[in-house]
């Protein structure tokens, strides 16, 4: 019956949720108190060696919930079969390590099953190493119950003596004899052995009620229907046959009927009660907002998944924020030619926008209209003063359906979108106006005029719409960093993040602005990505470039290309213009070789991020790579040097390839982005740069990259830092310690007397760098 091993012996009839609450706290649970237990395994025949095996396996279990130390729980264990013998006595081993391991090497030694001669050893014996009787004594007996002769009056004798009586069930326990064994009341001193997390809570939970003593906070025994089964072998009556019992008669033959009885094993159930510790679950407080699911770790930990646009922190709080004040107004494209469908789509996306991003904290400054021949305003600016109301609104939003005259709702927005009353009389409501139109219908009249009108108003616009408005969209909008397009509807959701930019990027244009950053490209130009698909990456770096303002203050960057080497395109000093850098980009050639993103992390490691190649001390620094994923796998050591010399690794992956790879490399998922496409690759541009903006304002150490040259140490100092030098001298130990009366370099301050700022540091590395090029 081996189709019968997968059904539960001890069931409890519960959901899965409280199975789980029970398995946590009988993982958790500890009895600690002075107490003195003893088990007694079955080590017949009748048990077999692999649940012998098991029976080992589960009494190290209940040692975990046990406090073992000379001061307070003792262990000892008796194994028998055909005699009882002593495996080692309570004063033997005083850890629960020590214990554990002593259990582990028992060894099987067969024979019948006699339960009533070992109970009589201990009845005769104590519990061998045992303490005085004012200690408890808890006797663990784990068998299959199928004794060879009585257990009534020996098991009685032993409960007599004042000793708690455990019977734990193993294999296909005969629970009838183990309900003999056990203290009263049974059914909160039967176990079953199968599950050890169930059992150690069980034994608890039964003990936690006189003995022990550290029950957690909010803990309490519950009581739960179970259901225990027996494995039985009974005779069936199967039926009749034809069979010969002779004849007084010499030649005669008398038939008879004979009965035909066949042996079946059954599972005979045994209802009950069973009495568990349960603890309140982490999520019994519903710590997950906003619709998000809770996921229980044990007692104490949990986990939220949860619904897209939220995540910001482990509660669901909102992913994003708007993080500015703007006055914000949708304008939804409600004609014939966006369709139907294509306006509820709209209206789902501008919701769960709005639910991502405006929280109780963001302005509530938001309004929305919608055009066809003719405009409405049926939101105004800042009429809702609670997300809740302002969904409501939305939701009662009715397609309309007539002509798309996008240019004229632009103009009549720019005239009368925006008149909102100042909160305050005497406050002068001057915020970024922020105009976000939603179409996929192009227009029938004209866009241009009317876009320029809006912006002479001072009106910020940013276009969301499919592929084939981008056009149009940017027509409107004037910059391609302000249009959104998407290539299908759940595209269309997940551009949430960007949009959020966008808004919030009015009169601060993405890049890293204000912070200095020491940024290189590292640019897959192997046979594996080809020409074509190189042509997208060089426009991407490109594209990149623009987010930044290039000098030696601020920004520099660097450009790498690699196959099976790396070549520098030109180093982090060459260029201090965005027009000299956007110049080199156009003329990066292709190389067409096998890849090795190892040599290229190597090479950025060595010829680019050092400070005789322009790096600047005290700069954030990160490295791009973008690939095709091939030749990654010699990546992962260079990377980690690039990381432990305080340079970021951002790893841009188009195409297939093996994830575990692409993370060694990354170290973490944070700086892994995996693109579907080459095509794609635009789309993620925006929160590429966030992540490496995010990177420029994190604190750096001034001492990674080392700044010293020829073996110099850096020491770092309260805001600065130093070169200790050997054989050289100058601040970064550039200029060689000549002898006798050869002639020397300029003097400087002793390297121990010398501190640098961050800013005088960068201005002494350009003059370094001037020096050696003349």
């Amino acid at each position: 019956p081996t189709a019968l091993l997968v059904l539960g012996i001890q069931q409890i009839l519960v959901d899965q949720e409280m199975i789980g609450k029970i398995s946590a706290a009988g993982q958790l649970m500890q009895c600690s108190a002075l107490l003195d237990v003893l088990f007694l395994l079955d080590g017949s025949y009748s048990i077999g060696k692999g649940s012998f095996e098991r029976s080992k396996h589960f009494a190290g279990k209940l040692c975990d919930a046990l406090d073992i130390h000379p001061d307070r729980v003792r262990v000892g264990m008796i194994q028998f079969s055909s005699t009882p013998h002593l495996e080692f006595p309570l004063d033997s081993y005083l850890t629960k390590q020590e214990v554990k391991e002593r259990i582990k090497r028992t060894v099987f030694r067969g024979g019948s099953t006699e339960t009533g001669r070992a109970l009589k050893y201990i009845l005769h014996k104590g519990f061998p190493g045992g303490r005085n009787s004012s200690v408890p004594e808890v006797l663990i007996i784990i068998s299959d119950g199928k004794s060879q002769g009585s257990t009534a009056m020996p098991a009685m004798q032993v409960k007599d003596r004042h000793i708690t009586v455990f019977a734990v069930g193993i294999k296909f326990p005969r629970w009838q004899e183990l309900h003999t064994l056990a203290s009263e009341p049974p059914e909160r001193h039967l176990l079953f052995a199968g599950d050890a997390d169930d059992a150690a809570n069980g034994l608890y939970s039964t003990l936690s009620d006189s003995v022990c003593t550290a029950t957690a906070p909010g803990c309490k025994v519950e009581s739960h229907p179970c259901e225990r089964r027996t494995l039985e072998t009974v005779k069936e009556l199967a039926g009749s046959y034809a069979c010969w019992k002779g004849s007084k008669q010499p030649n005669a033959v008398q038939a008879s009927l004979c009965p035909f009885i066949r042996w079946k094993r059954v599972l005979i159930k045994h209802p009950s009660r069973c009495f568990r510790t349960v603890c309140p679950d982490p999520c019994d407080s519903q710590p997950c907002q906003n619709g998000g699911t809770c996921v229980p770790e044990g007692l104490d930990r949990y986990h939220c998944l949860c619904l897209l646009g939220y995540g910001g922190d482990v509660h669901c709080a909102a992913k994003l924020s708007l993080e500015c004040s703007v006055d914000l107004l949708f304008l939804m494209d409600s004609s014939a030619g966006v369709t139907l469908e294509g306006f509820l789509r709209f209206k789902a996306f501008l919701k769960r926008f709005l639910q991502a991003v405006v929280g109780q904290d963001s302005p509530m400054s938001v309004g929305v209209a919608q055009y066809d021949d003719e405009v409405k305003i049926p939101i105004g600016l800042g009429q809702h003063k609670d997300t809740f109301s302002l969904m409501r609104s939305i939701d009662a939003l009715n397609f309309s359906g007539g002509r798309t005259l996008t240019g004229r709702a632009l103009q009549y927005i720019a005239q009368h979108g925006f008149r909102s009353t100042p909160v305050f009389a005497d406050v002068q409501d001057d915020l970024p106006r922020v105009v976000v139109l939603l179409t996929d219908s192009k227009s029938q009249d004209s866009v241009a005029e009317a876009a320029k009108y809006a912006k002479d108003q001072n009106l910020f616009l940013v276009g969301v719409g499919s592929g084939f408005m981008r056009a149009e969209l940017t027509t409107v909008t004037g910059n391609p960093q302000q249009t959104i397009v998407y290539s299908d509807p759940q595209d269309l959701f997940n551009r949430i993040p960007e949009l959020q930019r966008k808004i919030c990027s009015v009169g601060n244009p993405e890049g890293c602005q204000a912070q200095s950053l020491d940024l290189a490209f590292a640019v897959d130009a192997s046979s594996g990505v080809g020409l074509e698909n190189f042509v997208h990456l060089r426009r991407f770096v490109r594209s990149s470039c623009l987010h930044f303002v290039i000098n030696r203050d601020l920004t520099q960057i660097a450009l790498v290309i690699y196959g099976s080497k790396a070549h520098t395109v030109f180093a982090l000093d060459t260029h201090t213009s965005n027009s000299a850098v956007l110049q080199a980009i156009d003329q990066v050639p292709f190389l067409g070789d096998s890849a090795s993103a190892g040599s290229a992390l190597l090479h950025v490691y060595s010829e680019v991020m050092t400070v005789q190649k322009g790096a600047r001390p005290g700069v954030s620094k990160v490295v791009v790579l973008l690939t095709s994923g091939g030749g990654v796998q010699d990546a992962a050591t260079p990377a980690q040097q690039l990381r432990h010399n305080g340079v970021l690794v951002f790893m841009v992956v188009i195409g297939d390839a093996e994830r575990d790879t692409l993370l060694r490399v990354a170290g973490s998922p944070n700086y892994l982005m995996h693109i579907s496409s080459y095509e794609d690759l635009q789309y993620y541009q925006g929160l590429i740069i966030e992540r490496i903006c995010e990177e420029a304002r994190s604190p750096v150490n001034l001492c990674k990259p080392n700044p010293c040259m020829n073996q110099g140490v850096c020491i770092l100092g309260p805001g600065s830092y130093r070169c200790q030098c050997h054989g050289w001298e100058g601040p970064h130990c550039e200029t060689r310690v000549l002898r006798g009366d050869s002639p020397r370099s300029p003097a400087l301050p002793p390297p121990s007397h010398v501190q640098w700022s961050p800013r005088a540091l960068q201005h002494f590395s350009r003059a370094l760098q001037h020096s050696k090029r003349q």
